[in-house]
């Protein structure tokens, strides 16, 4: 068996929240729709991939989420223009790293990325 995709699921009562964050702020495509269950994502190749940690890196907390982008500043102006309040950061980690935390409209602690 080979495990092809893993995909994270959040329950919510205003699934509109997520285009208003993720396809508006974020840029995801909207890739599947029944109403009820929407589904945003890219074209762009991604690895399977699923972490555990007790902490988050540099004694923040896990996030929920890790979303890497290819360019961290334009993700930054477009929280900052949303208005989303910046949980930690932005700061060049030690291991290679630069990215910054914010709380998606669920709740969801994201740890948004880029490789240096």
């Amino acid at each position: 068996m080979k495990v092809k995709r893993i995909m994270a699921n959040t329950r919510t009562a205003d699934i509109d929240k997520a285009a208003a964050f993720y396809r508006d702020i974020l840029g995801l495509e909207l890739l599947m729709d029944h109403g009820w269950f929407q589904t945003y994502g890219s074209d762009e190749q991604m690895g399977v991939q699923i972490s555990f940690g007790s902490e988050g890196g540099s004694g923040t907390a896990v996030p929920d989420l890790s979303i890497e982008v290819d360019d961290l500043n334009e993700a930054l102006n477009r929280i900052e223009k949303h208005a989303v309040p910046i949980e930690y950061g932005p700061v060049s980690e030690p291991w290679g790293v630069r990215r910054f935390y914010v709380y998606d409209p669920f709740g969801k602690l994201l740890n948004i990325l880029q490789h240096e």
